[in-house]
């Protein structure tokens, strides 16, 4: 098994190619890593750059395990059949979405100040993040902005789990996605260089637009 791509870079300027004739586009990148790929999409469009900040909810016994997401402007999304199969009622969950609406909150502070989310109404918009494991983020991204009534909606990222891919066509009007291996596990091993981005250095890429 092979990288596909040697950074979020280079896997954002493959993808912009994918991405042409986009005219006044808003680009949203879901941090922190989406905006290391979306800063080249951005460039490539000519559009607005800005973050659409999300949260995981994740499973009270085991944290790391995503049952759902929050995307800001947005209601939590659930993975009804996950949640069906550990047992979790939404009751069950109050505590972790209030947590994490808080921290969302924390971070829209950090990514944007008082600066409100950039107008998508009647425009085009992208959505953009480094990869698509189970897809309940990006999912609550789009539920959120589809509530705002883009024009077009679309959902772009390098590599994806082809069931996500094919479940998350039904949430946007266009997904793309340059590639969907059927050994995808996450979306780190399709990256040779995948380290974690920080606070400061996703607002210096925003900055850098």
């Amino acid at each position: 098994m092979g990288h596909l791509f040697t950074d979020r870079a280079e896997a954002g300027a493959l993808l912009a190619e994918r991405l042409p004739g986009r005219r006044d586009a808003v680009v949203l990148a879901l941090p922190r890593g989406g905006v290391a790929v979306a800063l080249p999409v951005a460039r490539r469009l000519g559009g607005v750059l800005d973050v659409l900040v999300t949260r995981k909810i994740g499973y009270p016994e085991s944290p790391e395990l995503g049952v759902g997401a929050l995307a800001e402007g947005g209601e939590p999304v659930f993975d009804e059949e996950l949640m069906g199969r550990l047992g979790l009622t939404m009751a069950d969950l109050d505590e972790v979405v209030e947590r994490e609406r808080a921290e969302l909150e924390r971070r829209v502070r950090v990514y944007r100040g008082s600066r409100p989310l950039p107008t998508v109404a009647g425009r085009d918009v992208v959505v953009v993040d480094d990869g698509l494991a189970t897809g309940v983020t990006a999912r609550a991204a789009l539920r959120a902005l589809r509530a705002a009534e883009p024009d077009r909606l679309t959902l772009a990222a390098p590599v994806g789990a082809a069931r996500t891919v094919k479940m998350l066509r039904g949430e946007a009007d266009e997904v793309v996605v340059l590639a969907t291996p059927p050994d995808f596990f996450a979306v780190g091993q399709w990256y040779e260089h995948f380290d974690q981005l920080t606070d400061a250095e996703v607002l210096s890429l925003l900055r850098s637009r």
